[in-house]
């Protein structure tokens, strides 16, 4: 028998508490420094990110946008890689999703990076940053809905084959010791999957397929994974970025 680690975003149910935070760069402490340590970026420059920005975010006031860039700002500072000067590495990222989020699974975290990473640099910048977590802590339903489908998309071809849902599956549950061939359980999860998501039964999930599912029953959202904040760890996030540090 398997236990499900289900993560606790809006449309899901409760999750099992996160390990505590082993992260090189503690973000309460980044957020509450914001407002401690001067700026990297010249004034000027952050003031023409936070009215391009302040357009094309839709989930952000000025306000708010301006923090994340000061976050991100000091984030970048206090880091040792060596594309700091670009941005968010992989590395430094799922520090950041395990820190202020919880999230663990190392696929799903590469995923939710390479998410952010729209122009596939390997390297988050700072619109990256403010766009992205725009859908991920405030997305609407439909920007949920094309998020995490592209983050179970795992070779980006378009569909969810059978293999990543067994892939991801068996790396977000946790074995139990009775378990004598652990495959299967795995495998029956991945039936279930595709008899109720797999409206056209092709034996892969298409975007069309995925979207049906999730807007019938909102908790298939995160049918595959962790990939999606939950409630408490958003509004912490939320209240260290945009309250205490402002």
């Amino acid at each position: 028998m398997y236990v499900y680690l289900r993560p606790a975003s809006d449309a899901t149910g409760p999750r099992l508490p996160a390990p505590g935070p082993p992260a090189r760069v503690p973000m309460a402490a980044a957020a509450a420094a914001v407002s401690s340590r001067p700026l990297r970026m010249s004034r000027k420059r952050l003031q023409q990110l936070v009215d391009t920005l302040g357009h094309s975010t839709k989930h952000f006031n000025k306000s708010e946008v301006e923090c994340l860039i000061k976050l991100f700002d000091k984030l970048v500072a206090e880091s040792s890689s060596r594309f700091a000067a670009a941005g968010f590495d992989r590395n430094m990222f799922r520090d950041v999703l395990h820190s202020a989020f919880g999230l663990t699974d190392e696929m799903i975290m590469d995923r939710v990076f390479r998410t952010f990473d729209r122009d596939n640099n390997s390297c988050i910048s700072v619109t990256e940053w403010v766009e992205g977590l725009s859908v991920f802590l405030r997305g609407t339903l439909e920007e949920k809905i094309k998020y995490c489908f592209e983050v179970y998309d795992l070779n980006g071809d378009g569909y969810i084959s059978r293999e990543e849902m067994f892939q991801m599956l068996k790396n977000c549950l946790l074995k139990q010791p009775s378990e004598e061939d652990p495959d299967e359980g795995i495998k029956d999860l991945v039936d279930i999957a595709m008899k109720k998501m797999d409206y056209d039964h092709d034996g892969k999930l298409s975007f069309k397929d995925f979207e049906k599912a999730v807007r019938d029953e909102n908790l298939l959202l995160e049918a595959f994974g962790p990939c999606l904040p939950d409630i408490k760890s958003r509004m912490a996030f939320e209240q260290k970025t945009f309250w205490e540090s402002s």
